[in-house]
């Protein structure tokens, strides 16, 4: 660590990477923005994580090279964020980037004021001029300039760009009214921006966009329209067979460079995996092709192999850079294969395999072959090529893996917490129910400090108090847990966050801030309205309410849920198609329904019973599944029901539950109608 480089002793891993920089690093801190103050020099701020291949190449170009950190440490006092550890910063500088019409990213570049109100930014800046960009000495030294003989203007600037960001981020709305129909206008919207060939939104890049395949699953099942219904599975399958999916370990990389799925950026997120289980889950249920169960299998598999840490936390990401044969670190190293490579691996079944798996002498990416199905002819089914991808895995093992940045994040944990156990519950998937445990109790008991909630942890050392979204996913995780073990502590866990989301994190009016109360280092409080690859806290904290009123039965739990959502209606009106997962979790306020089928597994016509529940897919049911309706919430209608013949099923909506249903012809028809 340089002399005046204060990362050494970061908990983020992205951050330990750059404690070796020339360049005289804070992190993001009153005492940084104190410093600022002191030296009356703007902020150079720079948000990154550890997977970002960009990243990356700017760190390597720019922060290692003593010139240009002579200039950064000169001119002004830098700044460096890990936006998965501090996803508040982000959010409000990356809106800030925006809001000055320019197209966001990362790394990304800010130009603070000294109390930290942005003036100006960019995303990556190569050291010299190239590819129609400024170099990044020209722009700080054009930075400089601009600030000491504009300053007034620049400050100024500044100052209405807070304002207007305090106005978009944290504003107020008076309650809106629920269309009757709140997620098809959106669903209808989005199904024109869909590849009909391809499937995703038009277009490269192609991202998976979780919370827009949620509108579409939401509109399309079980009885919705037919184009939305064969958009999602269409989008579904072409993750499942693209290059985007690792065919030899499981997982889904972030995203893919090109038009059809081919070419990924190789890093893998946690939050995209628990995202692509849940809708894996939904493709399966829907229509029972062995692919997606099979990819549900494998991305479970990477989980339990790659993602836990020490004590049963999920870390965060895998890097897309790995070292490659001559030592040099290339991005998909890891991943790709040379024809050759094939053929010595699988000797004389190396043919069959590259023809399926689009393995060529040229390759299909810079000379090397990326493994995908796009072209996979109907008899090269999920089954076909196990051993031979078993064997390649092996030998894959073997090469320089990717880092991992093993941060344990409270959100993204309840993201997978939540997507695990929802399958186990579906599936009796039992290692997924174990992943979902273990990692619950792992947050239980190392986020939560004297009775307060925080974001992170890393190696024993805890930072960063709790957002919104960190509640909202865990309230969710622990509902599934609930759900898929029917152990009521997991219920009176999630409570205990609901008052604490209300205590930190409420508005006074029934609202939720993303940031706590107490948070001292943010220039405004937004609210995490915006959704991204992710839902946002806003979305989070709807679903996870208004879910937790469904399980619970209890009714203070589920006017807050009304309250917080027609705040948030009232503020997204008119612009609900840029906010999918508040529609979504909107769509589970108005259209939730519970049900509950009572009866032993062992009972006769049990397993008819779960087969047709299962089979009809309703994002906006919660299904609970008891020996004796004792076991509910005593809150929940449901529990009051003493069925005189098992098994029974009892469909409850709007507070009213219908008689109880024996046959399993008939459940079907009763939750086939419901959702209309």
């Amino acid at each position: 660590m340089t002399e005046m480089n204060r990362l050494g002793n970061a908990v983020s891993p992205y951050l330990q990477q750059h404690r070796d920089n020339p360049v005289h690093w804070w992190e993001w801190s009153a005492e940084a923005l104190a410093e600022a103050k002191r030296r009356d020099c703007p902020i150079l701020l720079s948000v990154g994580y550890a997977a970002c291949h960009w990243c990356h190449v700017m760190a390597h170009e720019s922060f290692e090279d003593p010139d240009v950190a002579a200039v950064m440490n000169r001119l002004f006092v830098p700044i460096k964020v890990d936006r998965e550890e501090r996803p508040d910063i982000d959010h409000l500088y990356m809106t800030a980037l925006h809001a000055m019409g320019e197209q966001g990213g990362w790394p990304m570049t800010m130009f603070l004021t000294p109390d930290g109100q942005p003036f100006w930014g960019g995303t990556y800046f190569p050291k010299m001029p190239r590819y129609g960009r400024a170099g990044f000495v020209q722009v700080m030294e054009a930075i400089d300039k601009a600030w000491r003989e504009r300053r007034g203007e620049l400050t100024s600037s500044a100052g209405a760009m807070t304002e207007r960001l305090d106005a978009f981020l944290g504003g107020r709305a008076a309650p809106g009214e629920l269309a009757a129909d709140v997620i098809g206008p959106v669903a209808e919207r989005l199904a024109e921006l869909m590849d009909p060939v391809r499937g995703g939104i038009r277009g490269a890049a192609k991202f998976p966009n979780a919370p827009y395949q949620e509108i579409l699953a939401r509109s399309a099942f079980p009885n919705g329209p037919e184009p939305h219904r064969r958009a999602f599975l269409l989008t579904l399958r072409m993750l499942c067979e693209g290059g985007i999916y690792d065919h030899l370990g499981g997982g889904l990389h972030r995203y893919s460079t090109d038009d059809r799925w081919l070419v990924p950026h190789f890093e893998k997120m946690l939050y995209d995996n628990a995202q692509f289980l849940r809708h894996l889950l939904w493709g399966w249920r829907a229509t029972g092709d062995d692919l997606f169960r099979i990819r549900i299998d494998e991305t479970i598999s990477w989980i339990e192999r790659e993602m836990v840490v020490d004590g049963g936390g999920l870390a965060a990401s895998l890097d897309a850079d790995s070292l490659d044969e001559a030592g040099h670190s290339e991005e998909g190293a890891f991943y790709v294969w040379h024809e050759t490579e094939i053929d010595v691996a699988l000797g004389e079944r190396a043919g069959p395999f590259k023809l399926a798996y689009d393995v060529t002498s040229a390759g299909n990416w810079e000379g090397k072959s990326i493994l995908n199905r796009l072209t996979n002819s109907p008899s090269d089914g999920p089954h076909r090529f196990s051993d031979d991808r078993a064997k390649l895995l092996k030998i894959r093992a073997e090469r320089h893996r990717p880092g991992r940045d093993d941060k344990v994040l409270a959100d993204w944990n309840g993201l997978a917490i939540r997507a695990l156990a929802e399958v186990a519950a579906a599936t009796g998937n039992a290692s997924a129910l174990a992943l979902a445990k273990n990692a619950f109790a792992f947050v239980e008991r190392t986020l939560v400090v004297d009775g307060r909630l925080h974001h992170a942890t890393r190696d024993g050392r805890t930072v960063g108090l709790a957002l919104s979204a960190d509640y909202g996913a865990l309230i969710l995780a622990a509902v599934a847990l609930f759900q898929a073990t029917l152990e009521a502590r997991y219920l009176t866990v999630a409570r205990a966050f609901a008052d604490e989301l209300e205590r930190w994190h409420g508005d006074g009016e029934g609202g939720h801030m993303m940031t706590a109360l107490d948070a001292t280092d943010v220039i405004l409080r937004p609210r995490g309205d915006q959704d991204e690859a992710v839902p946002g806290g806003t979305a989070l904290v709807l679903e996870a309410l208004i879910l937790l009123g469904q399980a619970s039965g209890d009714i203070v739990v589920g006017e807050r849920a009304e309250r917080a959502a027609a705040l948030a209606a009232g503020r997204i009106a008119g612009g609900e198609a840029g906010h999918p997962a508040v529609v979504a979790a909107l769509d589970r306020l108005q259209r939730g329904s519970e049900l509950a089928i009572i009866g032993y597994r062992s009972n006769p016509g049990m397993s008819e019973m779960l087969s047709a529940a299962n089979r009809t897919l309703d994002l906006n049911r919660l299904d609970l599944i008891a020996r004796d309706a004792a076991a509910l919430p005593e809150e929940l209608p449901l529990a009051a029901m003493r069925p005189e013949r098992l098994p029974a099923a009892f469909l409850c909506r709007a507070r009213a539950c219908r008689p109880p249903i024996t046959s399993p012809e008939t459940l079907a028809t009763a939750l086939a109608e419901g959702s209309l």
